[in-house]
């Protein structure tokens, strides 16, 4: 079992398809990106950017590195791994032959690792389930150049084939329809464009904090924590409700570089003030309860009087 590129990538001025020739990408109105020499492409225009520099800093991905290699959050990793492995053997339709690549975006994929982890997955179990010789063609797209960066390095060194992208949730520079799973991992999900990448009957696949996650950081970094939101959320259009699942468990964090990394790679270290992240300077150990839910939820088929379907 392989991992390859995924190649159906969208211009992001105008839509059209873009053709891979030799390091660049181009599409047919002579729209041109170059892959840069690490191996990703920077498909985020500079009049779609929000700041000089969006999403995660460089220190920010680089704690995210060091944590999540420490396996911290690696049952999380497992657990979606799994639950796109089942979609990729049981959910995708038969008629998918050997030589026909199966496909995966990480939309806000970070350093990687989740789709390291699956391409892992993929190449030790699959073969098991989805027969010999199929491969899975991956993306990891994130609005943050240094993000994709990392991701592109690491992938490499890790022998793994994907695609590596800079671009935006907001307009995923990819065709219509392409693709079989989407993984959105404590992002910002984007649902019409997610509908709009995935096939009929392919699966979003969320993780999102629980009520608990982080809690025992939480309440030593902030004065008073904010009551939880009790209402079920509602399924976006143009998805069904498939599954959920929760994961949770108490993490044991030794050393101050450890405690400093997860506040580092959390919105906390933002929101927090100055006395908060003081406190979680201090710590040397913590205690911390991962608690997280993974939804999978299913790709609508259009229906026959919508635009889709046409």
């Amino acid at each position: 079992m392989s991992t390859i590129p995924f190649q159906a990538l969208a211009c992001p001025l105008d839509g059209d398809v873009l053709h891979k020739s030799g390091s660049t990408w181009r599409c047919g109105v002579g729209h041109s990106f170059d892959i840069a020499k690490q191996g990703y492409v920077n498909l985020l225009p500079v009049q779609k950017k929000r700041s000089h520099d969006p999403g995660d800093s460089k220190e920010m991905v680089a704690a995210r590195q060091r944590f999540l290699n420490a396996g911290h959050y690696r049952p999380i990793a497992e657990a979606v791994s799994q639950a796109a492995l089942s979609h990729l053997a049981n959910d995708v339709p038969g008629d998918a032959s050997a030589d026909t690549a199966l496909s995966c975006l990480d939309a806000g994929c970070g350093e990687g690792y989740y789709l390291r982890e699956l391409a892992k997955a993929w190449g030790e179990e699959a073969g098991e389930t989805t027969g010999d010789g199929q491969t899975l063609a991956q993306l990891g797209v994130d609005i943050s150049k240094w993000a994709v960066l990392a991701a592109a390095k690491q992938g490499k060194q890790a022998g793994q084939q994907a695609s590596w992208v800079v671009g935006s949730n907001a307009n995923l520079p990819v065709q219509s329809g392409t693709l079989d799973v989407v993984l959105c991992m404590f992002g910002f999900p984007v649902y019409p464009e997610f509908a709009r990448v995935l096939k009929p009957g392919g699966a979003l696949l969320m993780v999102e904090a629980g009520p608990d996650h982080l809690r025992e950081l939480r309440e030593i970094i902030y004065p008073s924590l904010k009551p939880e939101r009790a209402e079920e959320p509602q399924a976006p259009e143009g998805f069904t409700p498939l599954a959920t699942e929760s994961i949770r468990y108490s993490l044991d964090l030794e050393g101050v570089d450890a405690i400093a990394d997860l506040l580092a790679m959390t919105p906390h270290l933002y929101r927090t003030s100055a006395e908060g992240r003081e406190k979680a300077a201090a710590l040397e150990s913590l205690t911390v309860t991962v608690d997280v839910r993974l939804s999978r939820l299913g790709r609508d088929s259009p229906k026959a009087d919508s635009p889709e379907a046409s």
